[in-house]
């Protein structure tokens, strides 16, 4: 008698199985930061995308996508414990791993785990290097950033004088190494001569008030530095802050991201005079998208770069946000020798 009741329940999970919902998709996510706000917003934008998905796959029948999500932190403790959450999230198995690396070199290791398991990684924002292969790899055209930011630059100082150059930098991912890359070569594609001064470390805003504080101890005297390029707002807002309280409005700033405060600045005059903006939420959707075709077993791109848009006085009113979508093209209003911005993804198979 007593195994009446077992074979009922049972006979009712093998009908909850059937007639029920199919078991999702699980999907682990490993984010870098809670603090850099256009890290914040690419976030947004992969989970809005995630959830709109999912709603219409569990209303149709079909499999939904559960994320399990953990987020690093910054500094060398995120690095770490970055490591120890993509082992745990390889422990659980899931249908696809997608990663914003907080170290180009250190998930290294679990990439190469990952490819054992048979689990798929897609990163975004950043790479991750080493012998490990990853199903795509999505990020802002961080060269083009850093580009665009110098061909401006050159357009305001005289080719002959060497500017004086101070670098807020950080050379352990590829997105920042890419913008430093993509700004000197800006400088030098339009013959303008920079003498490099110092690099400090900054990329999130207690790092960049250290730095802040530093340039202002090394470099006291009001034209000692012509031009302070930051590769992002993270860093580089607190970088401004520090530099505008001392009265240093004769430096010139250039820097990356698109941050709201940061157009602000521009706006104002207050030292920023240009910011290439990342489209955030546009990253993390098509982010998303590539997910969900690698879900359903859909070949995927190898790499896909999203352009970025050079906000400066007399573009910023072309600019919609960092989660609208954008503008399809516009003519520079500074010398260039690619007049046009084009709205263009470019995808590598």
């Amino acid at each position: 008698m007593r195994s009446l009741p077992l074979l009922l329940l049972l006979l009712l999970a093998t009908s909850h199985r059937v007639h029920g919902e199919p078991d999702p998709y699980e999907v682990g996510v490993l984010y870098w930061s809670k603090t850099i706000e256009g890290q914040v917003a690419m976030r947004v934008g992969f989970e809005r995308e995630i959830a709109r998905v999912d709603s219409r796959a569990r209303a149709a029948g079909a499999r939904g996508i559960e994320l399990v999500t953990r987020v690093a932190g910054d500094g060398a403790a995120g690095i770490e414990n970055q490591i120890r959450q993509m082992k745990a999230l390889l422990a659980r198995r899931p249908d696809l791993l997608v990663v914003q690396p907080t170290d180009n070199a250190a998930l290294a290791k679990e990439l190469v785990a990952a490819n054992r398991l048979g689990v798929p990684v897609i990163a975004y924002d950043q790479y991750i290097s080493g012998r490990g292969r990853l199903l795509s790899y999505v990020t802002s055209d961080n060269h083009q950033a850093g580009y665009l930011n110098g061909e401006y630059v050159a357009s305001l100082f005289p080719d002959q004088r060497p500017i004086k150059l101070v670098l807020v930098d950080y050379p352990h991912v590829s997105s920042t190494v890419e913008r430093v890359d993509g700004f000197l070569d800006g400088l030098r594609a339009y013959q303008q001569r920079f003498e490099v001064l110092k690099v400090y470390p900054a990329v999130e805003p207690v790092e960049g008030a250290k730095a802040g504080a530093q340039i202002l101890r090394d470099f006291p005297r009001k034209g000692s530095v012509d031009v302070v390029f930051t590769v992002n707002d993270g860093g580089g807002l607190s970088v401004v802050d520090a530099l505008a309280r001392a009265g240093r409005r004769e430096v010139v700033v250039a820097t990356i991201d698109g941050d709201p405060r940061s157009v602000q600045n521009i706006l104002a005059g207050r030292l920023t005079r240009i910011d290439c903006a990342q489209f955030c939420g546009a990253l993390g959707q098509e982010t998303a998208r590539l997910a969900v075709r690698a879900l359903r077993g859909e070949r995927i791109p190898r790499q896909v770069l999203i352009p970025v848009f050079p906000i400066t006085k007399d573009t910023h009113r072309l600019f919609r946000g960092w989660n609208r979508p954008p503008v399809q093209s516009f003519r520079k209003p500074w010398p260039s020798k690619s007049p046009e911005w084009t709205w263009t993804l470019t995808k590598k198979e």
